[in-house]
């Protein structure tokens, strides 16, 4: 799985670059396609229940499972992706939010929101030792999203993951300390802080398959692949 992640945050990186100004978020699954062949990994969610492109590429209200399309990148517009692989057996998953060109015409207000979603992501990641639970986990997520003025998405949640893609246990983004499963060494789990400007609500896109604001506001997320170890914490996915 190390080896994995370090592939795929090898292809996260690549796509961060590519992602500018008019270049179409299609073009962009078609660049990922060809990382995962460069790298003899497979795409983990090409046809995973449906789904019909290798990366996931959500631009502004939509916060997750955006499907690649002929839309063209905007300066100003938030763009999330998540992308995730099979390697040897095993699977890992990440996402990242960036501000895509000119980052003035995206607002105050979502340049701290990309800034939070990751902070609420590092903050997390720090804690993760045994013994740790995942009450503790959500608190921490909840706490600094929430002391900036934005909400984090309930009905939506991270994960376990290894001979799978998505494991128990489910992770949410909310919780209060000391309750919840208790993180083990061993475990290896996904937190993905999904978090929005407005409300955490979130209705089903045309495509059928993203979601998201019902009110329309900003979503921006982030995820990383960890492993719990007997001293605390290995990032398999680097952002």
């Amino acid at each position: 799985m190390k080896q994995g992640g370090a592939i795929l945050s090898k292809i996260a990186r690549g796509l961060s670059k590519q992602a500018k100004a008019g270049i179409s978020t299609g073009e962009l699954d078609r660049a990922a396609r060809a990382l995962f062949s460069r790298y003899k990994a497979e795409p983990a969610f090409l046809n995973h229940q449906g789904f019909p492109t290798a990366i996931c590429a959500s631009v502004n209200q939509v916060v997750v499972h955006g499907v690649p399309s002929p839309y063209q990148l905007k300066d100003g517009d938030a763009l999330s992706i998540d992308l995730g692989l099979k390697y040897k057996g095993f699977y890992l998953d990440m996402a990242f939010s960036k501000i895509v060109g000119d980052k003035k015409l995206a607002g105050p207000a979502v340049k701290r929101l990309v800034k939070t979603a990751r902070n609420s992501l590092d903050l997390a990641v720090k804690a993760v030792a045994p013994g740790v639970t995942l009450g503790d986990i959500g608190f921490i997520v909840q706490s600094c999203v929430e002391k900036q003025g934005f909400c984090v998405v309930r009905n939506l949640c991270g994960h376990g993951i290894g001979r799978e893609l998505h494991e128990d246990p489910q992770i949410l983004n909310y919780g209060l300390p000391g309750e919840g499963e208790v993180l083990r060494e061993g475990m290896v789990v996904c937190f993905e802080p999904m978090i929005t400007t407005g409300t955490w609500k979130l209705k089903k896109s045309s495509d059928g398959f993203g979601y998201e604001t019902a009110d329309s506001s900003i979503a921006a997320h982030f995820e990383q692949t960890i492993a719990v170890t007997k001293k605390g914490y290995l990032v398999l996915t680097k952002l």
